[in-house]
């Protein structure tokens, strides 16, 4: 697979679905002051991408300049249940390394799913993303970010709402232009 097509893709994903629908009100600013790292793994595998989960927590560690990491994994997990799963080992190895608390993981799947949720219910759409990805974020950022945003908790909902009122087509539409 052609890695600079998945980063376009996400990127894409990244611009036209999380900034323009404002799913994160901090997605914005670390994408325009350019401290996102885009970030494609061959895995094919669990324990590689474990590997390669482990590399980018070392890399944030060292450069300061890279806010954020989408760690893109387009031959492993595209099962949603085993994705899922994995997110428990990435979450180990977090403790594992001594950086819970640090760094948290957030998920991104073609297929995400809510529990408690259908697969084809509209709330899904705000975690969908055209590749599964982790996305790695700085703890002490984003508690900066939270303490700074007035309503935060509200935002969630916000998101299921517009979701709501957009309805599942036209996000079909919004992430099949991201291969575009």
């Amino acid at each position: 697979m052609d890695c600079s097509v998945v980063t376009d893709s996400v990127s894409r994903w990244l611009e036209s679905v999380v900034v323009d629908l404002n799913l994160c009100p901090f997605a914005k600013r670390e994408l325009t002051n350019n401290r996102v790292r885009f970030t494609v793994t061959g895995a094919e595998n669990e324990e590689r991408l474990l590997a390669a989960l482990e590399d980018e927590f070392e890399l944030l560690g060292s450069d300061p300049s890279i806010e954020t990491t989408l760690l893109i994994h387009p031959n492993v997990l595209n099962d949603f249940y085993d994705y899922n799963q994995f997110l428990d080992y990435a979450d180990r190895l977090l403790v594992e390394m001594e950086l819970d608390g640090v760094y948290q993981i957030a998920s991104f799947h073609p297929e995400y799913q809510f529990g408690g949720t259908n697969p084809d219910d509209v709330e899904n759409y705000t975690n969908r993303s055209p590749y599964p990805m982790l996305h790695i974020l700085r703890e002490a950022s984003l508690e900066r970010a939270i303490a700074d945003y007035p309503n935060i908790d509200q935002v969630p909902t916000r998101n299921v709402e517009l979701m709501n009122r957009l309805g599942v087509e036209k996000l079909r539409s919004l992430l099949a232009a991201c291969f575009v």
